[in-house]
């Protein structure tokens, strides 16, 4: 078997090659859906992102015999550098056949250059942060990933544990089907009609009028409610613009609701349709017209991906982010939502946790994020 030779990925013939290869490795798995390619190219550093206005990344491809055979991206995130004190490393956008000598070249490659960069240790997968897709599919294989989720190859967590990675987190997906709102403890309507009234707190949908500024609103509340949460790095002010930007024509305003009190915003409940499906069927490319039946007939979309549900930390033991979810059940039935993915969840969230089993939700999909730290004594 020819020896595996590996590339640093500069030229544009070989970013191509990078972004293409998930197409080969998922040839046979019903599962996959394909990257949109343009915010692909975008989150590696290969076109304009605000990500990489002071983080930066080297992206590698591994060849044997002529083919490519994996593909991974080192990242130094400059947020999180600043935010934890902490010289660490990430890795990202790993795909690879079942090849550990391919691996151990790709895991060894990234490691030299986060060294060399200062890195002291890594942790991932991440593409490029948290923020963004992050998190190794560990179980859940034979279905496909929900909108903005990640698929692997079973063996993926082979290779990347037999390079010296354990785990340090995981992230749950939990599904639930529409019927199964019936089910849920009438006491919780209680609940929360008893927090509407104590604490004034209203909820009505984002304003078409008012669309772009709502947008920025809702990610200022995700900055600003999630400061104590494992490893969150806030978005820059760039990335928050060029989010607000991207999401603009996804999100439907039925499905994304403001808590206030005062006529203050103080949470937020945001939900996308799961594109999946369509992403799939225009194989991941937004031209010449890919982007009209990506967007075509919003109401033909019967799954949805309920990605938060934030609540500024002043607010978060009033039970706010119930009386968002009671808000969002009318509007989920009458738009035709029939399943929804709740994703993602940190194992550490015990209070999201509990909340969803309670509600029947189902644990689907597992992800797990790796680092390379030593055990603790």
């Amino acid at each position: 078997m020819a020896d595996v030779k590996l590339e640093t990925v500069d030229s544009g013939s070989q970013r191509r090659r990078f972004i293409r290869l998930p197409w080969r490795i998922y040839a046979d798995d019903p599962s996959w859906v394909p990257p949109l390619i343009h915010s692909q190219e975008e989150l590696l550093g290969f076109r304009p992102h605000p990500f990489y206005e002071r983080s930066r990344a080297r992206s590698f491809l591994a060849v044997r015999g002529g083919r490519d055979v994996g593909r991974i991206t080192a990242i130094v995130n400059a947020g999180h550098v600043e935010r934890y004190g902490e010289q660490r490393g990430f890795f990202g956008f790993f795909e690879c056949d079942d090849d550990p000598a391919a691996a151990r070249s790709l895991f060894g490659a990234a490691r030299e250059w986060l060294h060399a960069e200062g890195m002291t240790a890594i942790r991932g997968p991440t593409n490029p942060s948290l923020n963004y897709e992050c998190g190794l599919l560990i179980e859940g294989f034979d279905t496909p990933p929900f909108f903005m989720m990640t698929h692997a190859r079973p063996w993926y967590g082979g290779l990347v544990e037999d390079n010296g990675f354990g785990k340090v987190e995981d992230l749950y997906a939990f599904w639930g089907a529409t019927e199964m709102l019936d089910s849920l403890d009438s006491k919780l309507g209680v609940m929360v009609q008893g927090v509407k009234e104590r604490f004034g707190v209203s909820v009505r949908p984002l304003d078409r009028r008012r669309f772009d500024d709502e947008v920025r609103m809702f990610l200022d509340i995700y900055n600003s409610s999630l400061g104590g949460t494992w490893g969150f790095v806030p978005l820059s002010d760039g990335e928050l613009k060029h989010m607000a930007a991207s999401l603009k024509y996804l999100i439907v305003p039925e499905l994304a609701l403001v808590a206030e009190v005062d006529g203050k915003p103080i949470g937020a409940v945001f939900c996308l349709l799961d594109y999946n499906a369509r992403i799939k069927a225009i194989n991941g490319r937004l031209l010449p017209f890919g982007f009209l039946r990506l967007l075509w007939n919003k109401r033909a979309i019967k799954r949805m991906r309920a990605i938060s549900t934030n609540v500024i930390p002043e607010y978060q033991a009033w039970g706010v982010g119930l009386v968002l979810l009671a808000a969002l059940v009318p509007r989920v039935r009458e738009w035709g939502i029939e399943e929804t993915e709740f994703s993602w969840v940190l194992e550490s969230n015990h209070l999201s946790k509990r909340s969803l089993e309670r509600g029947g939700a189902l644990v689907t999909k597992k992800y797990r994020i790796y680092q390379d730290d030593p055990p603790a004594r």
